[in-house]
Order: structure tokens, then sequence, then C-alpha cells
């Protein structure tokens, strides 16, 4: 069997240097029918490794309830990884950052559990448990095996988080208990204070950084004296928020940086290589002091779009690789411009009435008092002696639409700081909350959401909630085919309103679905759960993956927040992931 270790200044393979050029696909981005078309394009651009993450919150939502298979199917991943004579890096976390929603961690640990990405007890337990899960996987696909997989990490970026050394000689020991036999590793940015925090003697750190590579390797070469350099996320674009630009990096320069990497005789992988897609609600969100949720769109200007297409940066960056490594001759093919079409949408009724069944509460419910894992929870109670006056929430998290006797009032929005509003009187109170991502960085993981704490009406408590959890997807799936009367459709789109089309197709295609002309929303094509639209951009398309669809008649659904300005569903040709600052 193949051998793959530390040498005093490069990797080994079987004894003899190697240097890594990897890049990074999210198997749990990217659907499954389509995972050995981006690992086929990896190879063409001179890719020796192929790197991703594990997301704990994908593979076990609920605890106990583990899922290993179809978009969970690590193991048929690194499988293809192998058969296109490729090798696997592995980082399962538990933490993945990854603007993946909480950061790759569930959210029944991270809400019931103290001492997140610590030594606490509690947490180990639970940590210890899932690594094991996945090292069942990750372990008999070891080099050492026969199989893929060269390097394990620890962690990530614990260096920026925290400094709790017995934390990671726990995951270490872990880690060898199951059998990992390869090198591990830790990746902090090339900063002091990161990398002397975040790792342990006996692991092999490496760097995360976009640029100024020569810089940093010296930096990461000071704190790693011997050993192979690694910039294991060579950031080559960067991510969307809604409310933003679409994030791009100068082709020209990022592979400069590249090629500076590989001269140096470093070893990479290429953060992103295939970005892929925030399918669902799986979207992440930062809060620096601003709460900014994240598009559906992880294009990421990587060197495959979102789409799978090559880029101009695959082209350039495959020039670099070739000036360093061999090169496959073959090319993959250009992008070809997606079916465009055009249909109107069908008003489909009111989507987010569904009476409630729960006891009335003191305080408002949280979803994750309730359990709750979809986007929207609706908020119901009745107005003392029928006052209006000015509403007050402690905290929302992260926007609601407020209307009374439901008539639409207004919203409120924790990315505006914007807790207050007043209504006028009336019976009934409603507020729609929706959970517009789980922050994935820093120490808001697990935060709650919903309305946190007290509601006042000019100072006076409310009382007497009624907390209803919306699951979109159960909703979309059980929207009838036929059309709503004609008076319902007269007065569709003055609030929630779900949508329906259907098209046809000659066989079955990638498609961009614009939503320039919608609000905010949902959207599934066949059952698909396409994710999010906003208009308040930059993103204007949601990509639909070819095996979402069917040869022959298929069904968009569109669960609208507030309103369309027109109605109709158009696919466009290509991708509109909006404005850059160029």
């Amino acid at each position: 069997m193949t051998s793959f270790s530390l040498g005093d200044t490069d990797f080994l393979r079987d004894g003899r240097p190697h240097q890594v050029i990897s890049g990074a696909i999210h198997y749990f981005r990217v659907h499954p029918d389509q995972w050995q078309d981006r690992i086929r394009k990896a190879r063409l651009m001179g890719l020796n490794t192929i790197e991703t993450y594990v997301a704990w919150n994908a593979h076990e939502p609920r605890r106990g309830e583990w899922d290993a298979s179809g978009w969970n199917d690590l193991g048929r991943f690194l499988d293809l990884i192998h058969a296109e004579g490729l090798d696997a890096i592995v980082r399962p976390g538990p933490y993945i950052c990854a603007e993946w929603h909480n950061g790759g961690l569930p959210v029944w640990l991270t809400g019931g559990t103290g001492g997140l990405r610590s030594s606490a007890p509690e947490y180990l337990v639970e940590v210890s448990a899932y690594l094991r899960r996945v090292y069942d996987i990750v372990a008999p696909r070891q080099i050492d095996r026969g199989g893929p997989v060269v390097l394990v990490q620890i962690e990530n970026e614990y260096g920026a988080y925290g400094s709790d050394a017995a934390y990671l000689e726990t995951l270490v020991t872990v880690t060898r208990e199951a059998g990992i036999t390869v090198p591990l590793t830790t990746v902090d940015q090339p900063v002091d204070r990161m990398l002397s925090n975040g790792s342990l003697p006996g692991l092999h750190k490496t760097g995360s950084f976009g640029s100024r590579s020569t810089e940093r390797l010296a930096t990461l070469r000071r704190h790693q004296p011997t050993g192979p350099l690694m910039c294991s996320e060579f950031w080559d674009g960067w991510f969307d928020w809604w409310g933003g630009v679409h994030h791009t990096t100068d082709v020209a320069t990022t592979a400069a940086d590249l090629d500076a990497l590989l001269a140096a005789g470093a070893s990479v992988n290429i953060y992103m290589f295939h970005g892929g897609t925030n399918f669902a609600l799986t979207n992440g969100a930062n809060d620096k002091g601003r709460y900014l949720p994240l598009v559906t769109s992880y294009d990421y200007d990587a060197p495959l779009d979102e789409a799978g297409n090559p880029t101009e940066k695959f082209f350039a960056f495959r020039d670099v690789i070739a000036r360093h490594a061999p090169v496959p001759d073959e090319l993959p093919a250009s992008a070809a411009p997606a079916p465009a079409l055009e249909v109107p949408l069908v008003a489909g009724g009111a989507w987010t009435t569904t009476a409630g069944s729960a006891e009335p509460t003191a305080h408002p419910e949280t979803f994750d008092a309730l359990g709750h894992q979809s986007a929207l929870m609706r908020y119901d109670v009745d107005l003392p002696h029928g006052n209006g006056g000015v509403l007050l929430v402690d905290e929302l998290r992260d926007l609601g639409w407020v209307s009374v006797d439901g008539r639409a009032v207004g919203t409120i929005s924790r990315t505006r700081h914007d807790r207050a509003i007043r209504i006028p009187g009336g019976r009934t109170l409603s507020i729609l909350v929706e959970d517009q991502g789980r922050v994935n960085y820093d120490h808001r993981l697990g935060e709650e959401k919903g309305l946190i704490g007290a509601v006042t009406l000019d100072g006076a408590p409310l009382s007497g909630w009624r907390s209803t959890p919306l699951d979109v997807a159960a909703i979309a799936a059980g929207i009838g085919r036929d059309a709503v009367s004609d008076a319902e459709a007269t007065t569709a789109g003055d609030g929630p309103t779900a949508w329906t089309a259907e098209f046809e197709l000659d066989a079955r295609a990638d498609l961009f679905l614009e939503t320039a002309s919608w609000s905010k929303g949902y959207a599934f094509v066949n059952g698909f759960f396409l994710g999010r639209y906003w208009r308040n951009g930059p993103q204007r398309t949601l990509y639909v993956p070819a095996p979402a669809t069917v040869a022959g008649t298929n069904r968009l659904v569109v669960l609208e927040l507030e309103q369309l300005i027109e109605r109709r569903a158009a696919f466009v040709p290509s991708p509109s992931l909006g404005a850059t600052e160029e």
C-alpha cells in the first residue's frame, strides 16, 4: 500500500517528495449525481487532491438520527475521488465555519450543551460520538489501506476562537483511537496568536489566506520550523450576503499568488475549487456588530462556477499548475447557455395562515424551544382592550412581518437594528418571524431564533402568545395543482401567497430561475428545495441542478412572503449573481 507522511521539508508519498495541489468541493453543497463531474474537472485543472469538510448538522440534524446516505454519503464521495485517481483531505470539524448554518454544529447540540468547542465533558461526549461515526467511514479509506485519504484535520481555525489545549488533545485521542493513521493537521490564519493557540505539538500547522503568499508562508514557517509548508485554505474568492455585492477576485492577481505558493514548494488547497449552493435553508450568517445573512449561491468566484462550468479562473489556474506539475491534455467543455423559457404563475392561495394548536404561553416560544428547524414561526397574541401603540421587541432573530387583524403594518429587522414599530388598534397582533440563517462564526454559534425576551405595547408586556411553527418545505409539498378562485387570484399578492407553474423540458438540464421580479421567499422545482430568494440582492437567479428536473412536465412552487412585481417565472440562459465592486 502507498504511504503518506511528513518529511523535513515536504510531504512524502512512498518516501518521495510530494506537493499537494488540492481544491475544495463540499459534497453537501452539490447534488450527488453531479459529484463525479466536479471531481473529474478538478483533475483536468491539474489538481491531485480534493478536500472536503464534513457537516455534522447535515448528517445528524436531530439527535440520534445519523444519516450517511444520499446527499450525506461521504463514503461514496471519497470513493469517487479515488476512482478518478485523486487523493482526499477530510476536515470533520466538528466546527467547520464554511459559511454553513451554525458552522456545521447541530442546533440540538448548540442549544443544549454548554462549553462549545471546549473540553466541557458534556460537549466532548457528543463530539466524540460524532467523530467516531465519521471515522468509521474515513478510516478504511486511508491511503495506507488502499484508499484516497492522505490528511485529516483537527478542529478548524481554532486559534481564532479559543486556546483549550485539553479539547484539542481529546480530539486527537479520539481520532487516533478510531484508526486514523495519516498525518493530522490544523489550520489557522497566519497571525501569531492564532497559530499558537490553535494547534498542539505533533499536529502539523497549516495556514489560511488568499494573498501575500510569501509573507504568510514566512509567518507560518516561524511556527512550523520543519515539515511541508501548506496553505490549506487559499481563498480564491469570497462569499456574498443579502444586501451586499457579488464578491470577485482579480484573476491575474489570484493566479500570481497561487504561482508564488507553488514556486515556494508549498502545498495548497484552493478554497473553493467549486463552491456549489446553499440549497434549502443551509446558508449561514455573520454578525460582527451587524447581522448579515448569506445568500443561497456559494459560487465563491471559484474556478468552477455554481453550475460546475469552467471559468476564466479555471484556465488561469490550470496554466499556473502546469508550470509546477503535470496537467492532463483534456479540457472540460465550455459552458453552454441554459434553456430559456417563461411561464405565467398561478396563485395558489395564502400559505402562512395555518391554525396553531399550541396552548398560549406568557412569552413567545423560540424556534429552539419547539425543536423547529424550518424558516418561519408565526406569533399571535390578543391585543388588550383592542389598543394600538408602540410595539417593542427585546430581541428579534431575524426578520419579522407585523400585522393586525390580517392587515400588514410593516417589518422589524435584526439587520437594521430595528425592534420597534407603531401598530393600530385591533383584536389580534401577528408577527411572522424568519430565521434567515444561523451565525457560522465566533461566539454566536447556537443562538436561539424567534422573538427573544419580552414584547411590550407602550411599555406593558403582552402575554398569551400562540407560537405556530411553519415548515416551508412541507407547506410547498402540500400546495395544490388547482388554481384558487377568481376572487382570491385578484387579491393575491398582498401578503404571503403561494404561486405555481408548470413548464416543459425536452431533457433534463441545469436551469437558472430568475427572481428579480419577486420580493422574498422560497422556491421549489419538482419538490427540490432550491433555497431562498430576496430582491434585496445581490443574487438574482437560483440555480436548478439538472438532476432535479425531468424530461417532460416540471412543476415550480414559489412561496412568496410579500408580493410579486410580475406574476411570471422566467428561466434565463446564465446566472446573475449581482453587481460587483468593480
